[in-house]
C-alpha cells in the first residue's frame, strides 16, 4: 500500500539509514546489539522503543532487554537461523518482472500448496519450476500454507513465531518474491495463509517485553489468546497483511481459525 507506514519491524530511509522499533511496555530500557555495539533505543511513553541506524542488508541484529536477555525482532523479515537465532535485515530492491493486474475471485480455481512437501527440495525456488504443470492442469489459483518462520525444519506451519519472516529452509524472501512473480507470469493468482490467532510455543518472546499483547484468563485451544483490543497488537497484524500483499504482491490471504480472533470492547452507555 503506497504511502503505508510501518509501526514494526525494520524501516529502511532513503539515506540507507534503518529504523528499529519495539513495543516494550514492561521495559524501562532495550537497546538494539549489532555486531559487537549495543545501542539504547529512545522509549515513548506508550512504551515504544525506536532507534536509527546505518547497517547493509543482510547484518544481523538484537534486541536487548533490561536483564540482559537477547530477543529476536517479533517482525523480523528474516531469521536465517530458526526462531532462536538473531534477525536479519533482508531488502526490498526486488526485479519484479511481470506486470499483474489480477484476476476476477469467480476465476479462482485454487491447488493449495505446502512449500516443504511439494518437491524433493523442499524449496521455494523448486516449486516455482512446477508452476506451469498447474496452468496447464487448468488451476487459476495457488494457495501456500503458511510461511511464517516456525521451529525446526519442517512442519505445517500453524505453529509460526515470526509472522514477517519466511521459514529459512523453504529460502530467502527473495525466493518467495520470485515465486509470486513466476505465478504470476503464467496467470496464477496466488494466496497466502496466515495464523493470527496464536504464536507457537517455542521462540515467542512477547510475554518477555509485551505481556500485554496476550489475554491471561481466555486461552486459545493452542495458547493464550491476542489480545486485540489493544492497538499496538493490531498493528501487528495489520501492518502484516499490507507487508505480504504490498511487498510480496499476494493476491490476497486466508486466515486461519477467525473464531480465535476478537476484539474486547467496552460501551459506556
Amino acid at each position: 500500500m503506497k504511502g503505508w507506514e510501518f509501526s514494526w519491524g525494520p524501516v529502511s530511509n532513503p539515506d540507507g539509514s534503518t529504523i528499529f522499533t519495539l513495543w516494550a511496555p514492561t521495559q524501562a530500557r532495550v537497546s538494539v546489539a549489532i555486531d559487537s555495539r549495543q545501542v539504547p533505543m529512545d522509549r515513548a511513553d506508550d512504551g515504544w522503543f525506536s532507534v536509527t541506524e546505518t547497517l547493509t542488508d543482510g547484518a544481523d541484529y538484537w534486541f536487548v532487554l533490561v536483564d540482559g536477555t537477547r530477543v529476536p525482532d517479533p517482525a523480523s523479515r528474516r531469521q536465517s537461523a530458526g526462531v532462536l537465532g538473531p534477525s536479519r535485515l533482508w531488502g526490498s530492491d526486488f526485479n519484479w518482472k511481470v506486470p499483474w493486474k489480477g484476476r476476477p475471485w469467480e476465476e479462482a480455481i485454487i491447488y493449495e500448496i505446502h512449500i516443504g512437501t511439494f518437491t524433493a527440495e523442499g524449496t521455494f525456488a523448486a516449486a516455482e519450476k512446477h508452476l506451469h504443470r498447474l496452468a496447464e492442469l487448468g488451476v487459476s489459483a495457488v494457495q501456500i500454507m503458511p510461511l511464517a518462520q516456525f521451529p525446526g525444519t519442517r512442519g505445517w506451519g500453524y505453529d509460526g513465531v515470526y509472522p514477517y519472516a519466511p521459514h529459512n529452509s523453504y529460502g530467502s524472501p527473495d525466493d518467495v518474491k520470485s515465486f509470486v512473480d513466476e505465478a504470476h507470469r503464467y496467470g496464477l493468482m496466488v494466496f497466502l495463509d496466515v495464523v493470527y490467532n496464536h504464536f507457537g510455543p517455542e521462540g515467542n518472546f512477547l510475554p518477555l517485553y509485551a505481556a500485554e499483547f496476550f489475554r491471561k484468563d481466555d486461552p486459545t485451544p493452542w495458547g493464550p489468546k491476542i489480545a486485540f483490543e489493544r492497538e499496538p497488537v493490531r498493528r501487528f497484524f495489520i501492518d502484516n497483511a499490507i507487508y505480504w500483499l504490498d511487498q510480496f504482491r499476494f493476491d490476497g490471504l486466508r486466515f486461519d481459525a477467525v473464531d480465535q480472533i476478537e476484539i474486547r470492547a467496552t460501551f459506556t452507555y
